[in-house]
């Protein structure tokens, strides 16, 4: 049974920053994509960055802006998400997210897992 399970999240002052983790049971990485999304308030989920650990290759949405960094951890299943200088507007909750497509893992439509979602709240 596939599981992501995500930790990390919480209250930050803007500027601050968060590690988001997300370990994954039921798989190995080597076989998928894994990465996160985010839904703000009102808004849609949006891909920010996914990792294919199989081929070390790593993709960021515009949005991450820099700010944000993604490794992974083949022994541990795990995925992490370094964010960095917090704004208000990344205030949201995370997804950690699976699929099959490597070259589609920002694409909504493409994951074929989802966590539960954590929430990160930055406040102003």
């Amino acid at each position: 049974q596939v599981q992501l399970v995500e930790s990390g999240g919480g209250l930050v002052q803007a500027g601050g920053s968060l590690r988001l983790s997300c370990a994954a049971f039921g798989f190995t990485l080597d076989n998928y994509a894994i990465g996160w999304f985010r839904q703000a308030p009102g808004k849609e989920r949006e891909g920010i960055s996914c990792i294919v650990p199989s081929i070390e290759k790593i993709y960021y949405a515009d949005s991450a802006e820099g700010r944000i960094t993604i490794s992974s951890d083949n022994a541990k299943n795990s995925v992490y998400l370094q964010m960095n200088s917090l704004k208000p507007e990344d205030t949201a909750v995370y997804y950690c997210a699976v699929g099959s497509n490597f070259g589609d893992c920002l694409n909504y439509y493409a994951i074929d897992y989802w966590g539960e979602g954590i929430l990160v709240t930055v406040s102003s």
